[in-house]
């Protein structure tokens, strides 16, 4: 055998080793270090990060980014415990064949728990997604910062922080909480677009029960504190609950289906099948003359949208008010909505930051806004107007008027004083607003009007009853019926309910090149 053929063998051999160790790495942080750690995840109903990551994007897409790096930290027996990836996963794959960046939390190594490195690689990724102009989501399931790592860890927080401000606006985020998520880790969800939650498995809260019982007294468990459910109906933070994690993840693809990837760019447009020109004979049954008489709204936007399918946000919380997303002809549509079987559709505190918070994504993503307005007003009463009603449901009212996509609003029925002009009214900028024959738009009910306006002549009438029936009738025959705001030029049609869906689909269409710009300014400054 001559020198050059023994090298060139031995070259070989080296290249195979080479990549028989670099395998076994791979394999290793694929499959992780310890295998109970793998069985207690499970026996707890969670998936590991990998799992997850496999169920949301794409078959076979994922390209991992990292997966080698390992923390340097010293000190607390830290050296000796330095697994690869460094206990989060992260890259980017496809969802319906769009790119999507996902990073995710592997509670498997130090309980998720976030250090230097683990830091640096989610930053990385929230750079590469804006870099790429594609929609962020995280896997949230660790135990907040890494001890052991003192300052370090808490600087890498901030830079999460940072990044999911920068990235608000540009490109849609997602947190999907499926386990722990205390302290300052809590923030980065609240950052982001959208939170979802699994029961039993997803807590979030700044300060926990322990301490809580210590510095108030007050006894709760995890659940009780910050569990699924608490933040879907009680507290706000979660937009979206659900049972398992398999369903969790359907509907995070779901929802990823109607956004764009970044806000240069229209929503999805997809196939449809429901026909444009479809009569909703239903709705007429569905919405009441009578002013307050209830009925579900959502019976309406299942009628109007394709196929009756919709995606309801923050459905739990604030019902007072409906926020959803869903298609016409196609394209993707924000429907807000007044809700008459909750609280008669008042608006309040809650339903209007609901409202402006869903109202300015829209905005922000190029989604138009469909409003459809049976409203009686705001919410009376001391604890509201002491809460702050007034800067607080200026919120919404704020996310309308500095919206520039197209604007669609329909009168249902009532619509009463300043909650009818917040609504998405023409005086605040809706490029088209329609109403039903059944409305009723006023500074107030025409019960209550006379009420104040005719007050001294009731107050001596010998039948104010019969006087107060026949003051109302008067009322509502001048100022409330239902062609006096289209003779005004404040509504531009009363539309048959029947011809809704139709007439919606044209406008979006019309209104789809809509070109507004707003004032240059550095950033508006909304009421808090």
């Amino acid at each position: 055998m001559t020198r050059s053929t023994a090298a060139a063998r031995a070259e070989v051999s080296g290249r195979s080793d080479l990549l028989g160790e670099l395998e076994r790495l791979k394999e290793l942080t694929r499959d992780g270090i310890d295998p109970a750690a793998t069985e207690r995840q499970h026996a707890k109903g969670k998936l590991t990060a990998r799992e997850r990551i496999q169920r949301l994007l794409d078959a076979g897409s994922f390209t991992e980014v990292e997966p080698l790096r390992r923390h340097r930290a010293t000190g607390f027996g830290m050296e000796a415990k330095r697994p690869h990836t460094d206990g989060v996963v992260g890259g980017w794959g496809t969802v319906g064949g769009r790119t999507i960046f996902v990073y995710a939390h592997d509670f498997r190594i130090f309980g998720g728990a976030l250090g230097e490195a683990h830091a640096e690689k989610i930053h990385k990724i929230i750079d590469l997604a804006l870099a790429a102009g594609a929609p962020l989501v995280s896997l949230n399931d660790g135990a907040g910062a890494r001890i052991q790592e003192g300052v370090g860890a808490l600087a890498g927080y901030g830079g999460i922080f940072q990044r999911n401000t920068k990235a608000s606006g540009v490109i849609p985020q997602i947190s999907v909480m499926l386990g722990p998520c205390a302290g300052g880790a809590a923030y980065s969800p609240a950052l982001t677009d959208f939170v979802f939650v699994v029961r039993d498995i997803s807590q979030m809260f700044i300060t926990g029960p322990d301490v809580v019982r210590a510095v108030t007294g007050e006894d709760v468990t995890l659940e009780e504190l910050g569990g699924a459910d608490i933040h879907a109906a009680v507290s706000g933070v979660a937009h979206f609950v659900y049972d398992d994690e398999e369903s969790c993840l359907a509907d995070v693809r779901f929802l990823l289906s109607l956004l764009p990837s970044n806000n240069r760019e229209l929503p999805p447009d997809a196939p449809n099948t429901d026909p444009v020109d479809r009569y909703c004979h239903s709705l007429a049954e569905t919405v009441p003359v009578e002013a307050n008489r209830a009925y579900d709204v959502c019976e309406v936007i299942s009628e109007l949208v394709d196929d009756g399918e919709f995606l309801e946000v923050h459905a739990a919380w604030a019902a007072n008010l409906v926020c959803a997303f869903a298609r016409l002809d196609g394209h993707v549509v924000g429907i807000v909505a007044n809700q008459p079987s909750v609280m008669a559709g008042v608006l309040d505190i809650k339903a209007s930051e609901k409202g402006a918070r869903f109202v300015q994504f829209c905005d922000a993503f190029n989604i138009p806004l469909i409003t459809l307005v049976d409203v009686p007003g705001f919410l009376p009463g001391v604890d509201q107007e002491h809460d702050g009603i007034i800067r607080r449901g200026a919120k919404l009212l704020y996310a309308y008027c500095n919206a520039t996509v197209p604007r669609i609003s329909v009168v249902l029925r009532k619509a009463y004083g300043g909650a009818y002009i917040v609504m998405d009214s023409r005086s605040i900028g809706a490029d088209i607003a329609l109403a039903w024959p059944t409305n009723e738009i006023a500074v107030m009910g025409p019960e209550a009007a006379v009420n104040v306006i005719h007050r001294r002549e009731l107050d001596v009438a010998p039948d104010p009853d019969q006087l107060r029936l026949r003051r109302i009738d008067e009322y509502r025959t001048a100022l409330a019926h239902p062609y006096y705001a289209a003779e005004r030029g404040l509504i531009d049609d009363v539309i048959d309910p029947r011809d809704t869906r139709a007439t919606l689909i044209r406008s979006v269409e019309m209104l789809r090149r809509k070109d507004a710009a707003l004032p240059r300014r550095k950033h508006g400054n909304p009421p808090q």
